[in-house]
């Protein structure tokens, strides 16, 4: 995962391509932010759509996708076309990653929504939009005929997508965050769940809340892959080597490496080389 703060283009594309040539990694994650949340509050930040989708130009064969999407940002109908268009420039390599959007008590979540002139409603409400989010998509996605839905967060009428994504039935979806709240929506619609991997122990009760979310609506909780994020310390690659290694055991078998900016020369496959494999030779091991 590249966040595209404090960076420009050139910084994160050759990162990208970098990485598209390094098989032992097999995926890449910018984020969603309008304003920065680390270093320089007032410095440079890329919106993660259209920069994905230029990513998406460039590489060939890395799995690809925003960690995650704020739902309170792009109303679904309009993200679910987004999306599709991303799936189409990159062959069919997208993961949509999306979320609630950062909680009221996060210091930093207002300010980008104030500056940008969007709604800003408590995480109730808008976990129950996420929910709603999810369904619309993923009927633009799949369903042939224009539909309505009329909500109490989404409001749609003859909602219709044209072209279809090319990953059939439709791409993966991958839903962040810990939230009771919202691991309900991720045992609803999520392909893939991720959380961050700061307190692991924490991580698992999660996961198993998730399992059993998955059995009052008779879904198989094998469906949702288990997905961790965690930082890399270039100076101390042992530990993220160690972290690594202790999200596997744990179940989660789908890890995004956060690597911090400024991003030095050929630090994918230093990832690789100093991260990934050791990681896999210990969980083989």
């Amino acid at each position: 995962m590249t966040a595209p703060q404090q960076v420009g283009y050139a910084d994160v594309l050759r990162v990208w391509e970098e990485a598209d040539e390094v098989p032992e990694i097999e995926h890449a994650w910018l984020f969603d932010h309008l304003l920065p949340i680390g270093g320089d509050p007032d410095g440079p930040i890329l919106e993660g759509w259209t920069l994905l989708s230029a990513l998406a130009a460039r590489t060939r064969r890395l799995r690809l996708g925003v960690m995650v999407t704020s739902n309170r940002i792009r109303p679904p109908a309009l993200l679910a076309k987004i999306a599709t268009t991303v799936d189409h420039v990159s062959g069919g390599r997208l993961d949509l990653g999306i979320g609630a959007g950062s909680r009221p008590s996060v210091p930093w979540a207002r300010r980008e929504y104030e500056a940008h002139g969007l709604p800003y409603h408590d995480f109730g409400d808008s976990v129950a939009a996420l929910d709603e989010a999810c369904t619309v998509i993923e009927r633009i996605w799949t369903e042939d005929a224009p539909f309505d839905h009329h909500g109490e967060h989404v409001q749609v009428t003859g909602a219709w997508g044209n072209p279809k994504p090319l990953q059939r039935p439709r791409p993966p979806i991958l839903v962040g965050g810990r939230a009771s709240a919202t691991l309900r929506v991720v045992a609803r619609h999520a392909d893939l769940w991720n959380i961050p991997g700061g307190d692991l122990a924490d991580c698992v009760e999660r996961s198993a809340l998730l399992d059993r979310y998955c059995a009052e609506i008779g879904r198989d909780p094998a469906e949702i892959t288990r997905s961790i994020f965690l930082p890399v310390a270039y100076d101390d690659p042992g530990a993220t080597r160690d972290a690594a290694a202790a999200a596997v055991e744990a179940g989660f078998s789908h890890l995004v490496l956060g690597l911090p900016a400024p991003w030095p020369a050929g630090v994918a496959r230093w990832v690789a080389d100093e991260v990934v494999a050791p990681s896999r030779a210990a969980a083989v091991g």
